[in-house]
């Protein structure tokens, strides 16, 4: 399919969805809701079993089904020199695993977005990989991953960081900024691991819990707000260390502490975390110390700079044994930061901080098609219904604003015959994981979720995202759906967000035109009263006033000149898919088909 073609399925579905909120015929029966389903090319949905992991109490949940914190990494041995060898086995898993996310064909349309940067020092971007500068190791790494050209994100950041510069990156969703932040941190550190790393056990000679633990102390800290983050940070951890004497290790809650505790006391060099429970750990300093931290890096730092988060933020910064050295950076990551969040920031950051600006502050790209419907509150369920049907069978995230409206409509979809599953805070870390794996594999291809998806969650073929209900102006707003919307069309890859809007989102009428004209989106009939008359976006975002623009954009590479081919060469995809992964993408086109 091209992608004009695609485009137009996209913004013009077929038959109900022109007018669907006021269409009363009833939904069929069951049974004849799971034949049309079938019918349609949805896979059969799979009942979860609550009470299997509910008899069990939470020691016993590590032997039933593996946790994300337990993933395999490569296990360094004293008797390797500077480099590891290959390890095929795991390299396979790490590396070509299907369901890894892989950089998309249109990689074009996010790097020509235009850069802002403000600092005294600015380092030059790069225009490569192999430029940069970075270790061998790490340059393998980079091509096992399939990454060919920097996005811009990738591209200003990496310079800064391994000049030495205090950081804030605000970038569109899906633009790279895991890797814009791992990779050169990584990189500096691979060639001095052993002179900087705390000791550890040799865990080429097995592990014994009560004779080779040891405190971890690890060289960078990674503070995220969610748990589903934290697990998919350190996946690229995992990957970007291969080889390498660098030892990821992830802590959550919800998750067996005793397990991840091992997983530390194992050693550890690069931590991702959550607030609560890195607090827990930090307070039992024999397991853990930060001491001899150099990187710290705060992802989604709006999120975590919000008062909400002001005691924990300020314990983790500022408490226990943090290394305060001159030699400790600083770096927050966000798409959106406004002005608020930027000034707290500046207390923990050098004064030649460099700020780097993606676009526009809390801008999306245009690879998201956003289309808008007109859906009254009682006729929600049965569009979402129609909706499903009228699109050819994808991943979908579906988010609601609250727990009960989630499980609510699990449950109506469910017995409409459709593949779905939920995620939101009530669930257990068990079936929180479960759904997200049951969701990644295309076992359960509709995902319904509440807020605590929409930061960072990159799963491979999300096609498609439907606000049922958008965010309020008061819980969130436009910010969070950004997003929300973020969550398909990732690092060059197409993607579809919908958005149910009636009366009661009209206190987000107007910042959503504003998003939709900015994109080039097509203006629904009941938002045009809402289009700027004078064609003046006013987005009252506090960026302008803070820094200069980059002048030399075009000659930096995101504009006019010419540019290494990004179509071409890029991480091949599994040709091995099970049933259930013909619903990973459009009709079950193979990655990059478009």
């Amino acid at each position: 399919m091209s992608v004009a073609s695609a485009t137009e399925a996209i913004v013009m579905p077929p038959g109900p969805l022109e007018d669907m909120s006021n269409v009363a015929d009833a939904l069929p029966e069951a049974e004849e809701a799971a034949a049309m389903a079938r019918e349609k090319g949805w896979v059969v949905p799979q009942r979860y079993n609550y009470e299997a992991y509910n008899a069990l109490n939470r020691d016993d949940y590590a032997d039933a089904l593996p946790w994300a914190s337990n993933s395999a990494k490569y296990e360094w041995k004293e008797e390797y020199g500077d480099i590891g060898p290959p390890n095929e086995e795991l390299e396979q898993m790490l590396f070509k695993d299907e369901y890894i996310p892989r950089v998309g064909k249109l990689l074009e349309n996010i790097r020509q977005i235009q850069v802002t940067a403000e600092t005294t020092e600015r380092p030059d971007p790069i225009k490569s990989f192999e430029d940069a500068g970075l270790h061998p190791i790490m340059l393998n790494n980079i091509k096992l991953c399939g990454y060919i050209v920097p996005t811009p994100v990738q591209a200003y950041c990496i310079p800064a960081v391994l000049t030495g510069h205090d950081l804030i990156a605000v970038a569109q969703t899906g633009s790279g900024k895991t890797a814009a932040f791992l990779i050169p941190v990584l990189s500096r550190l691979m060639g001095k691991a052993k002179k900087l790393a705390a000791p550890r056990p040799d865990l080429g000679n097995g592990f014994n819990e009560s004779l080779d633990a040891v405190r971890a102390e690890p060289l960078v800290l990674i503070v995220v707000p969610t748990r589903e983050l934290a697990t998919q940070i350190f996946d690229e951890a995992r990957r970007l260390c291969y080889r390498s004497m660098l030892r990821p290790c992830v802590i959550y809650g919800g998750g067996p502490s005793r397990d991840q505790r091992i997983e530390l006391q194992k050693g550890c060099d690069i931590l991702i975390a959550t607030p609560g429970r890195l607090i827990d750990f930090m307070e039992k300093p024999n397991i853990l110390s930060l001491c001899r931290v150099r990187y710290t890096i705060i992802d989604e730092a709006d999120e975590l700079l919000k008062s909400d988060w002001e005691v924990e933020f300020t314990k983790i910064l500022a408490g226990g044994d943090v290394n305060e050295d001159a030699d400790h950076r600083y770096m927050m990551f966000s798409a959106t930061f406004n002005k608020g969040c930027r000034q707290v920031a500046r207390k923990f950051l050098a004064n030649d901080y460099v700020r780097i600006r993606i676009g526009r502050v809390g801008s999306t790209h245009l690879n998201v098609t956003q289309q808008l419907v007109w859906a009254e509150e009682n006729m929600k369920k049965k569009c979402l219904y129609d909706l499903l049907m009228a699109m050819p069978p994808s991943r979908t995230i579906v988010f609601v604003n609250n727990k009960t409206q989630a499980d609510l409509i699990d449950d109506f979809l469910f017995n409409m015959g459709l593949p779905s599953t939920s995620i939101h805070s009530d669930r257990t870390q068990r079936e929180r994981e479960d759904a997200i794996r049951a969701f990644k594999t295309a076992k359960s291809p509709i995902l319904i979720a509440t807020a605590v998806s929409a930061r960072g969650l990159d799963i491979k073929n999300v096609m498609h995202v439907v606000n049922y209900d958008l965010p309020s102006a008061n819980h969130g707003g436009i910010d969070e759906y950004i997003h929300r919307i973020g969550r398909t069309a990732r690092i060059g890859n197409p993607g579809l967000a919908t958005s149910f809007y009636n009366d009661k989102n009209s206190d987000i009428a107007s910042d959503l035109v504003k998003i939709l004209v900015e994109s080039k989106q097509v203006i629904p009939d009941f938002l045009q009263n809402e289009v700027p008359s004078d064609g003046v976006l006013d987005f009252n975002d506090d960026t302008d006033d803070e820094a200069r623009n980059d002048d030399n954009a075009g000659d930096d590479g995101w504009g006019a000149a010419a540019l290494p081919p990004v179509a071409a060469g890029f991480a091949e995809a599994s040709n091995a898919k099970p049933e259930a992964e013909t619903q990973g993408g459009w009709g079950g086109a193979a990655d990059g088909e478009w």
